[in-house]
C-alpha cells in the first residue's frame, strides 16, 4: 500500500523514530483489548463502507470539536481565534487515520506511525507538522475522553442493508478495539516508560 500525498502524512517514512514499544509489549497490548484477526478482517470490510462516507463522518466530528472550546483551543491561536489552515491540514490526516485504522497491518511501521501521532498531539512535536502556534498540547484527559465520540458515531456509518446487526456489531466492537488500543500508544508520550 502506498501512502497517500497529505503534507505532514509520513506514514511508513525513514523520517521517523522507529517506535520504543516492543512487538512483546505491543502484543500484551492486543490481548488486553481481546484484539484478534478477525477483528483486522471486521476493519477490512468496515473500509469500504467508510471509504465513501470519510468527508460525512469528519464533518460530524469537526462539529462536535467546534462546538466544545475546550477542545476547539487545541486548534486556536494567541488570538484564541481558530486557525482554519491547522484544522483542514489536521483534517486531511484524520480521514487518513480512519483508512489507515481499516487497512494497514500493524506492524512495526505502524507502531512508529503511532508514536508520531502521539508526539504530534504532546508538546514534544504539537504544532511543528504545520508550523502552526497554537496551544502546545492536548490534554490527555481529553483524548482518552474522545474514544467514546469517535467510537459511538462511527456505528451509524457502518450500516448497511446487505449486512446483518451482528456482522455490524462485530465492525464495530473491532473499531472500538482499535481506537482504545492507539490511544494507549499515543499515550506514551505523555508518560515516562516507568510509567506506561
Amino acid at each position: 500500500m502506498t501512502s497517500p500525498n497529505i503534507p505532514g502524512y509520513l506514514y511508513g517514512s525513514d523520517l521517523l523514530d522507529p517506535s520504543p514499544v516492543s512487538l512483546e509489549e505491543f502484543e500484551k497490548l492486543k490481548q488486553s483489548v481481546m484484539w484478534s484477526e478477525e477483528d483486522a478482517a471486521h476493519l477490512r470490510r468496515a473500509a469500504q463502507l467508510l471509504e465513501p462516507k470519510i468527508e460525512e463522518i469528519l464533518d460530524l466530528w469537526y462539529g462536535f470539536v467546534g462546538s466544545q472550546p475546550h477542545l476547539l483551543a487545541a486548534f486556536c491561536g494567541p488570538d484564541g481565534l481558530p486557525n482554519h489552515q491547522y484544522l483542514a491540514a489536521v483534517r486531511a490526516r484524520f480521514g487518513q487515520w480512519i483508512r489507515d485504522t481499516c487497512t494497514r497491518p500493524y506492524d512495526q511501521a505502524w507502531l512508529a506511525w503511532q508514536q508520531e501521532i502521539g508526539r504530534r498531539h504532546h508538546r514534544q512535536k504539537k504544532n511543528r507538522t504545520d508550523g502552526v502556534t497554537a496551544a502546545e498540547t492536548v490534554p490527555l484527559r481529553f483524548l482518552i475522553a474522545l474514544i467514546y465520540p469517535i467510537v459511538a458515531t462511527i456505528r451509524t456509518f457502518l450500516t448497511s442493508d446487505d449486512l446483518s446487526e451482528d456482522q455490524i456489531d462485530r465492525m464495530h466492537a473491532a473499531w472500538f478495539k482499535s481506537v482504545v488500543m492507539q490511544v494507549a500508544l499515543w499515550a506514551r508520550a505523555y508518560a515516562g516508560p516507568d510509567d506506561w
